[in-house]
């Protein structure tokens, strides 16, 4: 068994903020596999589902970002399972709108939810980490995070949560770099290589027709002039 879990605020008030991505990926992957309905468990809200043959725990932690590790915590001791069974979905705010990377173990890098997560149960565990992009100043990120994405970025958001659920089971079955390659597929799917053929009697690299003389006397070029 394993547990992904997606980091966020709880709440209407906070659920389109960019702090709230994880949650976002959560139910995108409840919703397209078939998980159970969303209960209340663990101080959070959980659904349970397979993806692929792995049994999945999707926990969504209600404790507020700062407090998060709690929760994750109360889960993993419940089903006896270790860091590395855990898989946290989070925002990026060292990654460019709409790229994803794995990363197993390492720093939290000032994540406060991630800060948590490492005081309940280490470092050891897998993360899922969701670009959103910087605001450019170590003083705008607060208000940043906690700002709804505004109508444009739809044009990245939703392929990447396309892409999110497309490789979720890849992701369970430890294959990241198929995952990877299912969500990019999403955000930039290749462009087709099939290009109309050029007619050979209009070829760019054919030179123009040379121009016709001009055999007109000069009294017929002024009576066509004024025709």
């Amino acid at each position: 068994m394993q547990i992904f879990v997606g980091l966020g605020n709880p709440g209407s008030k906070y659920a389109r903020n960019r702090h709230n991505i994880g949650f976002m990926a959560l139910d995108r992957i409840a919703e397209d596999h078939g998980f159970s309905p969303w209960k209340s468990k663990f101080q959070g809200k959980i659904a349970e589902g397979m993806l692929g043959r792995e049994k999945v725990l999707l926990l969504k932690p209600e404790t507020f970002m700062n407090r998060s590790g709690q929760s994750v915590g109360d889960a993993m001791r419940f089903y006896k399972l270790e860091p590395d069974d855990i898989t946290v979905f989070h925002d990026e705010l060292d990654l460019a709108p709409g790229k994803c990377r794995v990363k197993q173990g390492g720093g939290h890098a000032g994540h406060n939810g991630l800060r948590s997560i490492h005081g309940h149960i280490g470092e050891a565990y897998q993360r899922v980490r969701l670009g959103i992009g910087h605001p450019g100043h170590k003083d705008a990120v607060s208000g940043y995070v906690l700002h709804d994405f505004p109508r444009a970025d739809e044009d990245w958001l939703g392929p990447l949560m396309d892409g999110i659920a497309n490789g979720a089971a890849d992701l369970a079955a430890g294959d990241s770099g198929k995952f990877l390659n299912a969500v990019a597929l999403k955000v930039a799917p290749p462009r087709s290589s099939t290009t109309a053929k050029a007619n050979p009697a209009t070829k760019a690299t054919d030179s123009p027709p040379p121009p016709q003389e001009d055999t007109r006397s000069p009294m017929q070029k002024l009576m066509d002039k004024f025709r």
